[in-house]
Formats: C-alpha cells, structure tokens, sequence
C-alpha cells in the first residue's frame, strides 16, 4: 500500500511540474502584455522583459532594456546585478553590457539593426540568485491568438472539447 501511495505522489508531483513549465513557455509568455511593451521570457526563477529601440530606428548607440520579475509579475530589484545582451542580426553579432538604472532595470546601449530576424541572448546574474539566461525574437510577430470564449460551448467540437475560460 506504501508504494502505491508513493507511486500517486509521484504522478502527482510530477504533473504539477509539467503544469508550471507550460504556465511559463514562450508562448504562454508572448500571449501576456509586458508592462514596458518588450517581449517576455522566463529565465529561471525570474522573469526578463527585453525592451529594444523601435523598428525603424538607427544608430551606433540604440537603447537595450531589461527588466527583471518574479513569475508573479514583482519586480526584481536590479541593484548589484550584471548582465548581457548578444544580439544577433544579418550575419552580426553585438554584445551590449548591462548595468542597474534603478528599480527593476538594466540598460546598455549598441550598434544593432532593429529586425523581425533579429534574435537576442539575454545574460543576467542578480545579486544573489545565480546566472540565468533567455532567448528572445523581439521584433517577430507573437503567435495568433486562440480566444476560446465566444459564447458557445465547444462540445462536439473535435479536440477542443468543453473549456470556457
């Protein structure tokens, strides 16, 4: 009886798991509006909102913002944190320092060519949690949206099931 009991926490635990990594991927994230108008991600126990310049922007010293959150939306002190930004674009590769600007920000400046192919590396040690990293396409179009409360309920309606939310 003792090893079925053990077996059901298990299966239990393991699912809560399953259940709070899909609560966090990117698409999840990407459907969520981030409150300085950058692209989200999680990044261990934290949080990274990428902010970049405006698509058509340029320059030799184009804004990089990054600010830091926990997985309830909190921000993060940005205090005694350090990080970095690759960013990569049309064969380019541009690596911007970041430092604290206050409250939950980092910030640094480059040479970069705002871009719907343009991808990001984001490396951030917060003083005292370890180095975490995430990946970004800031300028790519987030994925279509499924909105499942339309009124109706989806019975009968192939893999969709019944779900109101």
């Amino acid at each position: 009886m003792t090893s079925l009991i053990r077996s059901c926490l298990l299966a239990a635990s393991m699912l809560l798991a399953a259940q709070a990594a899909l609560a966090h991927d990117d698409a999840t994230l990407d459907r969520m509006k981030a409150p300085h108008g950058g692209q989200l991600r999680a990044a261990g126990s934290l949080h990274y909102e990428l902010v970049l310049a405006p698509m058509d922007a340029r320059g030799a010293a184009l804004p990089v913002a990054v600010y830091l959150t926990d997985h309830g939306g909190n921000a993060v002190p940005s205090a005694g944190a350090s990080g970095t930004v690759t960013l990569l674009a049309q064969g380019r590769k541009t690596q911007v320092k970041l430092v604290p600007a206050g409250d939950n920000l980092l910030k640094g400046e480059g040479a970069y060519q705002p871009g719907a192919t343009l991808k990001a590396i984001v490396s951030v040690t917060p003083k005292g949690l370890p180095a975490a990293q995430a990946r970004f396409t800031p300028y790519a179009a987030p994925a279509a949206q499924h909105v499942h409360d339309h009124g109706h309920d989806h019975a009968g309606h192939g893999a969709h099931g019944t779900h109101k939310h």
